[in-house]
């Protein structure tokens, strides 16, 4: 007696690009080419979360459809809302894994912080995630599953548009480089969530090699991940992304391919009595000063009480607004980061699943 054939795994639909899909209906539903358009937009543009939702598909396609894929979508374990409006989602994978995912309120819509790994390998000394350790990467369907269980909270509660999303959240976006690629690729399309890339930044400590990945692709600008002004003071405080030396991460920097009003963005975490001092300042001018960038400025954000001890102090306010100013002074466009969902601990370099 012969053992049955196993049964084929489901296609996860989430998880193919609009030219995998349209491959999907061809060859494996043997079903015209514009089934493949009325799925991509019931899956990203009215984010159907069932296949009995796809009011337009036939009967027996819908039955073909369940035998053969599958929506696989992240689940809401926790919501947390802050005093400031700041709401984090605890979202939990197919897998049992969880990341965090942050609607920052911005006037009159939701910006999306998104998460690109379970954990983090980078291990830089002032962000919580960091302290998780790294599992592994997220898959596209996993990361721009997020942006779907956002827009469900926000349908579901009333809530302004979901507009901006940037990929500053759980995991360095550079190390899962072909999903995050795919990720943004599928962003654009004008029939599926229709983000365009200028509404789109990837944060990154900076991997030369991916970073001229992604300029070539044209698909997002980066916002780097600084936080020192010079390579010894950036080696204590992220040892293991200043193994690329500034001097090298710069120059790769300065020839990053921009549109004629774009700038690389230099994040900078103020870190009391570490690197906010207005001598610090002076050498962040010295570093970039005559290039084409923009520099936001964030207080450090301590992790909570229960989680033990913070490795740093938050900055000196009046200090904050000395070493701005003395930025603007040199002419170099400062932006000061007001720090979103600290009470919910969904500010940046917080997310630690905290919330479960």
């Amino acid at each position: 007696m012969t053992n049955a054939a196993p049964t084929p795994p489901k296609a996860d639909l989430l998880n193919l690009t609009r030219s995998e899909l349209e491959a999907f209906v061809l060859d494996e539903l043997k079903q015209p080419r514009f089934r493949a358009d009325q799925l991509w937009h019931w899956l990203w543009h009215k984010n159907a979360a069932d296949f009995s939702a796809m009011t337009n598909l036939s009967a027996a396609l819908k039955a073909k459809l369940a035998e053969r894929a599958a929506i696989v979508r992240p689940s809401i374990d926790v919501v947390r809302v802050s005093r400031d409006g700041t709401i984090k989602l605890l979202l939990r994978l197919a897998d049992g894994e969880r990341v965090e995912t942050v609607l920052i309120p911005m006037a009159g819509h939701y910006t999306l912080c998104l998460s690109t790994q379970v954990g983090c390998a980078m291990g830089c000394t002032f962000c919580s995630t960091g302290e998780l350790g790294f599992t592994r990467n997220m898959t596209m369907g996993e990361i721009l599953g997020q942006i779907l269980a956002a827009r469900a909270h926000i349908a579901e509660n009333a809530l302004p548009p979901l507009k901006n999303l940037v990929f500053m959240g759980m995991g360095e976006p550079l190390m899962n480089l072909t999903e995050l690629l795919r990720s943004l690729e599928t962003l654009g399309s004008p029939e599926g969530i229709s983000i365009s890339p200028r509404r789109s930044t990837v944060s990154s400590v900076g991997i030369p090699q991916g970073l001229k990945i992604l300029g070539d692709s044209g698909l997002a600008v980066p916002a780097i991940s600084l936080h020192a002004p010079t390579q010894e003071l950036r080696e204590k405080l992220m040892p293991k992304a200043a193994r690329v030396p500034l001097e090298e991460l710069l120059a790769c920097l300065d020839n990053y391919p921009l549109k004629q009003r774009e700038r690389v963005t230099y994040e900078y975490i103020l870190l009391g009595g570490v690197n906010d001092s207005i001598a610090h300042a002076k050498q962040l001018v010295r570093l970039l000063g005559q290039r084409r960038c923009k520099v936001n400025l964030i207080s450090y954000n301590p992790p909570p009480p229960q989680t033990g001890p913070a490795p740093y102090s938050a900055p000196d306010p009046e200090g904050v607004l000395a070493f701005e100013n003395y930025l603007r002074s040199k002419r170099i466009t400062t932006f000061l980061r007001r720090s979103m969902g600290q009470d919910i601990a969904a500010a940046c370099g917080q997310l630690k699943l905290l919330t479960g």
